[in-house]
C-alpha cells in the first residue's frame, strides 16, 4: 500500500491533450487536461520499482519515487517542442497546485506562447506563406486571443448543389458550374448583375438568329 510520500500531484494547465507517456517501470499514464471550465487539471503520479539489468543474469530492483517519476515526465513534456518550450504542465508542492504556483506556471506559459507568436509573425513578413507557420504557433495566437493574419481555422469542403464540385463554405458562386449559391452575396460584388447581362445578351443573340432565318 502506497504511503502519501508515495503519491505526487503532477498539474497541467494547458488545454492541449498529451498522448500517453510510457516507460517500462509504470506502463502508461496519461496526463489529464483541464475540463471545460476548469483551471488546471491533476494527474497523481506514484513511486514504483523499476529493476536494473546487472549483466550476467543479475538484476537490482530501483525503487523510483513520486518525484522523480513525475520530474521526468514534466522535462519530456514541457521540452517537447525544443529548447526552451514549456507547456504548462509541473509537480506541485502538495495535493493540490498553490495560487503561487499557478500563477508561475501561467506566466511562463504565457512567455512561451509570446515568444512562438513572434517567431510566427517574423516568417509572415519574410514569406507570407501560412504553410511556414506551424500548429503550435497557431495555438499560442488562440491561447492569447489573438488576430493574426497568418492564423486561420480550415473548413470542410462543401459540395455544390447543382453540380456536385467540391467548394468553399461562403463561396457565392461556384466556379465550375456558375450556379449562384449565396445571390446577396454575389450581388454586392457585382456578379449577379454579370451573369444576368450574359443571360440577357445570350438571349438577344438567339433572336436575331432567329430573325435572319
Amino acid at each position: 500500500m502506497n504511503k502519501q510520500s508515495d503519491v505526487v500531484s503532477l498539474v497541467n494547465i494547458s488545454t492541449q491533450k498529451w498522448p500517453p507517456r510510457h516507460r517500462t517501470y509504470f506502463g502508461s499514464l496519461t496526463i489529464q487536461s483541464p475540463e471545460a471550465g476548469a483551471a488546471y487539471a491533476v494527474t497523481p503520479v506514484r513511486a514504483c520499482t523499476s529493476v536494473m539489468d546487472l549483466g550476467d543474469k543479475r538484476t537490482m530492483e530501483i525503487r523510483l519515487s513520486a518525484q522523480e517519476i513525475a520530474e521526468d515526465l514534466v522535462r519530456e513534456i514541457n521540452g517537447d517542442s525544443g529548447e526552451g518550450s514549456y507547456h504548462g504542465v509541473f509537480v506541485a508542492a502538495g495535493p493540490e497546485p498553490t495560487q503561487e504556483e499557478l500563477a508561475d506556471a501561467r506566466k511562463k506559459l504565457e512567455t512561451f506562447h509570446r515568444r512562438l507568436v513572434e517567431t510566427a509573425d517574423l516568417e509572415w513578413e519574410r514569406s507570407h506563406n501560412m504553410m511556414f507557420i506551424t500548429d503550435l504557433e497557431r495555438r499560442a495566437a488562440r491561447e492569447l486571443g489573438l488576430e493574426k493574419p497568418w492564423l486561420y481555422d480550415p473548413k470542410p469542403m462543401a459540395d455544390c448543389p447543382a453540380c456536385g464540385e467540391k467548394i468553399r463554405p461562403g463561396v457565392a458562386v461556384c466556379r465550375t458550374c456558375g450556379a449562384i449559391l449565396d445571390r446577396e452575396k454575389a450581388a454586392k460584388f457585382g456578379l449577379v448583375e454579370a451573369e444576368e447581362k450574359s443571360g440577357e445578351v445570350a438571349k438577344a443573340a438567339e433572336k436575331k438568329t432567329a430573325r435572319e432565318k
